[in-house]
């Protein structure tokens, strides 16, 4: 049997309790070296996108979205979890708002930096006659449809 220190009180485990605390703790150890590992790769392809084309810039930045997306979604669900945050100090709590916060205000802030500026563009283009006719038709059918800007 395992002994687990909890409020500064020590009690025996079940071998089940043992059981699950290892493969809890195993599971957050493969999350952590996953997220290094991503990391580790994101700092070494960073170098090479000085010199990407517009199509490499794209993925990059594509798979940058769904990284974070996965990422948000785990977090999202970690703070819904009563074990988890039963057993997180406040302390830990309030970091992790503030960050999120400031991740926020930084992601509105690029939308509303690179949607205006394209938006600035993409109307210097049309008053100049270069819009791609393509894709403009295509765009337009596009509007009609509900939920499309």
């Amino acid at each position: 049997m395992g002994l687990y220190r909890a409020a500064g009180v020590l009690r025996r485990l079940s071998m089940g309790e043992v059981q699950a605390t290892r493969v809890f703790l195993a599971n957050l150890d493969q999350w952590v070296e996953t997220q290094k590992t991503v990391l580790a790769s994101m700092l070494k392809v960073e170098e090479q996108l000085k010199e990407a084309d517009r199509l490499e810039l794209i993925l990059a930045t594509r798979m940058a979205f769904r990284h974070m997306i996965r990422t948000l979604e785990a977090f999202d669900r970690w703070l819904q979890d009563p074990f988890i945050v039963g057993h997180m100090p406040r302390e830990m709590l309030e970091e992790v708002q503030r960050r999120a916060w400031e991740l926020l205000k930084q992601l509105l802030e690029l939308d509303i930096e690179h949607t205006s500026q394209f938006r600035d563009y993409f109307a210097k283009l049309a008053k100049e006659g270069k819009l791609n006719p393509l894709l403009a038709a295509q765009r337009g059918e596009e509007r009609r449809m509900p939920g499309v800007f």
